[in-house]
């Protein structure tokens, strides 16, 4: 396939998913249950007029193929509205919570990457030896543990009982420090959200490393690596390995592509002030704006991730361009 129309066609896939994704985007939060004109007013019965003040505020009274046209029209300028809770440009509140889902999801999808597929191309080439059945067995176990449950009993152990560690946040509350403490802080905050985040998809990681590992393995050119007398490294790195990684390619983009999204999990019970912990609290508040702008940006970190993940099967699989 000519290279040209190979990512031309990725390309306009991608933009025509991400046109489809906002559309639906819009109509999504519209047709939940409640209204929130009436979630922004204090409890109680309140009058009609406040209610309808509180809808023309946020352009809830008007028709909604008015409210969809606002709707593309701010979202192409990078406008997503108000935030009915926080009553300050979406954008705004977006914003501020970007980088720590970066730092907490990045630093935890890296660790799981590198240590979930080591110990999977190991056990897949020592198939049913003590590494692979002791391995293979605690990454199933890791990748069905529930990451809240998980989370839980990390905060009982290391900062209950044995105090290493703080129970969440990203910094000390009233505590002002620049430099190198500030640094070691942020550190120790992140350790155990950033390690229960990574706790199951090590297991993935390694699960799918390994059943690619044993399927290379009885492939021709394997076999014909050995026949030529070329070591078990040479053949496990240089031949086995490659081939190997490309089921794994996809899995590691599309979850890089979550890290906009934020591990909502992970970040309400560590109370992280990332994105996934304000689309928790945006789905309480019903909160439509917010929500939908965690969406949609997390749909398109998703899609951009997926297209990231189709240009570099161009160059490792020979056969996507024969």
């Amino acid at each position: 396939m000519d290279k040209r129309r190979y990512f031309v066609r990725k390309v306009l896939n991608a933009i025509l998913t991400i046109i489809l994704v906002a559309s639906f985007n819009f109509a999504l939060f519209r047709i939940l249950p409640g209204d929130p004109a009436r979630l922004l007013l204090p409890k109680g019965k309140q009058p009609p007029e406040a209610v309808a003040k509180q809808r023309a505020i946020f352009n809830l009274d008007k028709p909604m193929w008015q409210q969809f046209v606002l709707y593309w029209g701010d979202t192409i300028q990078g406008k997503f509205g108000m935030s009915f809770a926080e009553k300050r440009p979406v954008s705004q509140v977006v914003a501020e919570r970007i980088w720590p889902t970066v730092l907490l999801v990045g630093v935890g999808t890296i660790f799981a990457t590198v240590i979930g597929m080591i110990t999977g191309v190991f056990a897949g080439w020592r198939r049913n030896g003590t590494f692979d059945v002791v391995t293979t067995n605690t990454g199933m176990v890791l990748y069905a543990m529930p990451t809240f449950w998980f989370g839980l009993l990390m905060i009982m152990l290391f900062s209950t009982k044995l105090r290493w560690f703080p129970t969440g946040r990203m910094v000390e509350p009233g505590v002002d420090l620049t430099g190198w403490p500030a640094f070691t802080s942020l550190m120790h905050h992140l350790f155990l959200p950033a390690f229960t985040f990574a706790v199951a998809y090590v297991g993935e990681y390694h699960l799918i490393m390994r059943s690619s590992i044993t399927g290379v393995m009885k492939e021709d050119f394997a076999l014909t690596a050995r026949a030529k007398g070329l070591s078990e490294n040479n053949v496990l790195w240089r031949h086995v390995v490659p081939n190997a990684m490309l089921p794994t390619v996809t899995i590691v983009m599309m979850n890089l592509g979550f890290v906009m999204s934020g591990a909502i999990l992970s970040e309400a019970v560590f109370n992280w002030p990332g994105l996934g912990l304000l689309s928790y609290d945006s789905m309480n508040k019903r909160d439509y704006p917010v929500m939908q702008a965690v969406f949609l940006i997390a749909s398109i970190a998703v899609i951009i991730a997926n297209l990231i993940a189709d240009i570099m099967y161009y160059y490792l699989d020979p056969r996507v361009h024969a």
